[in-house]
């Protein structure tokens, strides 16, 4: 694999196949790496030689449980692979792209179908490779929150221009569970949650951030040009974009109830995922579940 060169940015056209691209002022236009994602995926990965006609997962496929062949992400390194959902186009994944995270980090069914359309290399990483992988170079998941906030900011974009109203609180068991948030506190040294009373505002829309939060009691609402969008609680995550950088805040988050949170820094995540890759996972699983929450509510 010496050969590949995926050390200059995939063209627009390129990248598009595996994200699709952010509103113009959201910031994270260029933030998928295709060498960092092929360093990535060379301390773990599986090398496949897939023929052309080749399907590598179907939609609705199970990507949890015991041998579950479909609990994989994929690089592509050689070839063409056709996304379609119910029959129809839906992207192409060219050389240096990903696909299959969303459905790997969430373990819910497979959203689309995946298909060689030429003879393709690719490296793939089932979930223990992966935690492996991470902890050896956990800025990689840095990159995997730009993809889910780009997905979720688009999410918003949409129901923003329908006539929905917010989306419904998500059932139990999203986010982080108890024990998950105990070594999330322990692995940032311990802090003590920041207390929120009902209708304080936390972060406000236009201020710059710098931390990503995690609810540790309490509900709190997010706000977009003064139109709730969504609820989040107990071991649910907002404001992510903040971890990659000093960012914008796009939204407005206000305490729903009295209640508690954590800030975590750039630095803090890096060093959680670093120390404990299955928390760094969760907490990129809580804001998958964001978006595929958001994605049924549209009927995407």
């Amino acid at each position: 694999m010496e050969d590949l060169d995926f050390s200059q940015p995939a063209p627009a056209a390129t990248q598009a196949a595996a994200v699709a691209p952010p509103p113009p002022s959201s910031g994270l236009d260029s933030l998928y790496n295709p060498a960092l994602a092929l360093k990535f995926f060379q301390i773990a990965g599986e090398p496949e030689t897939l023929a052309a006609g080749t399907k590598i997962f179907a939609e609705q496929d199970k990507s949890g449980g015991l041998f579950a062949k479909g609990a994989r992400v994929y690089l592509l390194l050689e070839g063409e692979v056709a996304l379609t959902l119910k029959g129809k186009p839906l992207n192409l994944v060219l050389p240096g792209e990903l696909f299959g995270e969303l459905s790997m980090i969430t373990g819910a069914p497979r959203s689309a179908t995946a298909t060689a359309r030429k003879n393709c290399r690719v490296l793939s990483l089932d979930e223990k490779r992966m935690l492996s992988a991470l902890q050896q170079l956990p800025e990689f998941s840095f990159m995997l929150v730009g993809i889910m906030a780009q997905r979720l900011a688009h999410g918003v974009d949409r129901l923003l221009a329908s006539r929905k109203g917010p989306m419904p609180p998500r059932a139990g068991g999203t986010g982080l569970d108890g024990t998950q948030l105990a070594e999330l506190k322990h692995a940032m040294g311990d802090p003590t949650p920041t207390p929120m009373q009902a209708g304080e505002a936390i972060v406000k829309k236009g201020a710059v951030g710098v931390s990503m939060f995690v609810v540790t009691a309490g509900r709190v609402e997010i706000f977009v040009n003064e139109r709730r969008v969504e609820t989040v609680g107990r071991g649910e995550t907002f404001g992510e974009t903040a971890v990659l950088g000093p960012n914008v805040r796009a939204a407005t988050a206000t305490a729903e109830s009295d209640g508690a949170f954590l800030a975590i820094s750039r630095e803090a995540f890096l060093g959680v995922v670093r120390s404990r890759p299955a928390v760094g996972v969760a907490l990129l699983r809580s804001i998958s579940e964001r978006v595929q929450h958001m994605d049924a509510f549209l009927g995407s």
